[in-house]
């Protein structure tokens, strides 16, 4: 990756980086690198979520925890991060093995969204939580964000939390158990346990994100057999 495109990179993002090696790191999926950027994105998402959170704290300032939990899962789903990924010109310059380049990576939706969480995970590590913060509310700035989102239909990591939550017992642990597969094309496989309820569910999927989804999933299900969900 040449100064020239992390320079355009960095404008686009508007925080130039301390350390630029962080950046590259970001964007550098582990099909290309053992130096990938999954631990940066396990950061990031979780900064995006707080600064998503106290983006609508503010904004919507009348509405209940529960509603502000089903607008916030619309802004940080896969498509949303995606499009966002791809409004900053990532699927440029992410750097991907030759197979993964090859299946048409640069454009995949959770490879993207990834690098996006990555990313401001990066932009976290640089200079702390303010920056990372205000990189967050720039990229949502021209996304229309209304009460209205909270209609959505709830994917299955929203509404066992909202389950969760409603019954005042602890949210999920989500933990990546294994993946499989070539790096161009792996599988992962992650545990979702609930601590209150001492229950651990599998899912596999063609991302984390996917696979959390999935086990998320298998969670509910159970609690639907046992008449508890």
């Amino acid at each position: 990756m040449t100064p020239a495109v992390l320079a355009a990179l960095q404008q686009r993002l508007q925080h130039t980086f301390r350390d630029p090696g962080l950046l590259v790191q970001a964007l550098t999926h582990r099909s290309f690198s053992s130096e990938h950027n999954e631990r940066l994105e396990f950061l990031g998402d979780s900064v995006l979520n707080l600064a998503v959170a106290g983006l609508l704290y503010e904004r919507l300032a009348d509405q209940a925890e529960g509603d502000l939990s089903r607008v916030r899962a619309n802004l940080v789903k896969q498509e949303t991060l995606h499009q966002l990924a791809l409004g900053l010109g990532l699927s440029e310059v992410i750097r991907l093995g030759e197979g993964e380049a090859r299946s048409g990576g640069s454009k995949r939706p959770s490879i993207l969204a990834d690098a996006l969480e990555a990313v401001i995970g990066a932009v976290y590590l640089d200079e702390g939580f303010a920056p990372a913060q205000t990189l967050v509310r720039r990229l949502f700035q021209e996304v229309e964000i209304t009460p209205q989102m909270q209609a959505a239909a709830k994917d299955p990591k929203t509404e066992l939390q909202e389950w969760l939550q409603g019954r005042r017992m602890k949210l999920p642990v989500y933990r990546v158990a294994g993946t499989l597969g070539a790096a161009h094309k792996q599988t992962f496989e992650v545990e979702c346990e609930i601590p209150d309820l001492g229950r651990v569910e599998r899912g596999i999927g063609a991302s984390r994100r996917a696979a959390e989804q999935a086990a998320a999933a298998a969670i509910l299900m159970a609690l639907k057999v046992q008449g508890g969900a």
